[in-house]
């Protein structure tokens, strides 16, 4: 694929516009360095056939925005790009798997960039999640016109040769270039909710066209994948949980990851109805514990959300970060992935429910330590007249004292499991050896205090 994309580094105004609760790493302190680009380039509008098969329709001209955050030196770079597909469900861009995968991205040397992919991350709109007090719609120019003046999208018809086109001249730098100075030898595709639905999409209809990206990672997408968009305007998101269930394409030669939450499998995402079996080039983990969003997503603003239980406070991060690394080998002709069993479901009288342990908490799929030695109920389903960001963030509640009494004697037993739980977890390679501390900090022994074992 030969892209055509020309940058143009972004600077003053009041700096660089994304949504984020969550700092991340202090990058320079990793030799890390932030800079933002215009990229201007022409794309393709694409229409489905009678063979189910994209045709070009079209072309006109873009000028997005990429962030890009990369290491200083090429010695420092383990030669991977993860090329995030930014999320527009806030009505404005966010990099949700950048806050998940930043921990990995810059201790193992990756460049990571966002791409804003999509019409309403350039010329504004309104987003599809309710309970966000988001101000009235507002393109990047109209918010900072010193920085983002220029900047246009043809509409969504165009985001997915816009993602194509960019990836590509992201992996092929000059001396003016964001990835200047490093040798790109993979490229990896990214992105979280209304992102991996676009994604789903782009690996099944744009994947194997474009030719771009060794690998793909899905994470948290519906039961469909996303329509192709028109001209002049954004997708409606809620349209793709009316769409027929979409599985990954079997004859690709690139392997495309997806990593799930409990609110993905159930509620209104559904993607139990899409699950198909692991293959060389698909893999699938459902996280037990999960939601779509928890509290490493929201960070210090939880209590703005204004939701009734305090949310997820599961552990996702762990999991995903460990994908990355599994895809990254992967898609470099080394291991496979391990294979998990997906989350248990019932259906009765028409309804599809997990199956949940004496604790409250669903059996099966990847498996943390917070649910193997649980102190708390973690979900990712939660039900009421909430606001829909309420539902995203799933919930965490008290255990059933008596079913604590029964797992444990004391704290001391409790953190001996949590402990050997951990080291299964990373023996098992659904979370990575450098992550064991921070994996240790979540325990919860103070749940424990006072609770006297009534086992034998």
């Amino acid at each position: 694929m030969i892209s055509g994309i020309t940058f143009r580094e972004l600077t003053g105004g009041n700096g660089c516009s994304i949504l984020s609760a969550s700092p991340g790493p202090e990058l320079d302190t990793h030799g890390y360095r932030e800079n933002e680009y215009a990229a201007t380039g022409l794309a393709t509008r694409s229409e489905m056939t009678e063979n189910a098969t994209i045709a070009p329709a079209g072309e006109d001209s873009f000028t997005t925005r990429v962030l890009v955050r990369r290491p200083e030196r090429d010695v420092d770079f383990n030669g991977t790009l993860v090329v995030e597909w930014l999320n527009v469900s806030s009505g404005t861009d966010a990099a949700p798997d950048y806050t998940y995968l930043a921990e990995e991205l810059v201790r193992s040397g990756y460049a990571w960039a966002g791409v804003s992919a999509q019409y309403i991350g350039i010329e504004g709109g309104h987003g599809s999640v309710s309970g966000i007090d988001a101000p009235a719609p507002q393109s990047l120019a109209e918010k900072d016109p010193d920085r983002y003046a220029g900047l246009h999208h043809p509409g969504d018809a165009y985001c997915f040769d816009i993602f194509g086109v960019v990836g590509d001249a992201l992996r092929s730098p000059d001396d003016n270039h964001p990835m200047s100075e490093l040798t790109v030898r993979q490229t990896l595709a990214v992105g979280e909710s209304q992102s991996a639905m676009a994604l789903t999409t782009y690996a099944n209809s744009f994947a194997a066209y474009h030719k771009v990206f060794d690998g793909i990672l899905i994470h948290s997408r519906a039961a469909g994948d996303m329509p192709l968009g028109d001209v002049g305007s954004g997708i409606a998101v809620d349209t793709v949980f009316s769409r027929e269930p979409t599985t990954i394409r079997d004859d690709l030669d690139i392997p495309v990851f997806i990593v799930q939450t409990e609110t993905d499998v159930l509620t209104n995402f559904q993607f139990h109805r899409s699950r198909q079996p692991d293959t060389d080039r698909v893999r699938i983990w459902e996280i037990a514990g999960t939601a779509h969003a928890d509290l490493h997503q929201i960070g210090p603003y939880e209590e703005m959300l204004g939701c009734p239980t305090p949310v997820n406070r599961g552990q996702q991060r762990f999991p995903l970060r460990a994908a990355l690394h599994h895809l990254n080998a992967w898609a470099a002709g080394a291991s496979t992935p391990p294979i998990a069993a997906p989350l248990e479901v019932t259906t009765a009288n028409g309804t599809t429910g997990f199956v949940l342990d004496d604790v409250g908490n669903v059996l099966s799929g990847v498996r943390t330590p917070c649910v193997d030695a649980p102190t708390q109920v973690l979900s990712g389903v939660v039900t009421g007249d909430l606001p829909r960001i309420c539902i995203l963030f799933g919930s965490t509640t008290d255990a059933p004292v008596d079913a604590l009494r029964r797992r444990y004697d004391d704290a001391r037993d409790y953190l001996e499991k949590y402990h050997a739980a951990t080291d299964l977890m990373i023996a098992d390679g659904f979370a990575l050896p450098a992550d064991r501390d921070e994996i240790v900090a979540d325990a919860r022994p103070d749940i424990l205090e006072g609770i006297a074992s009534t086992a034998p």
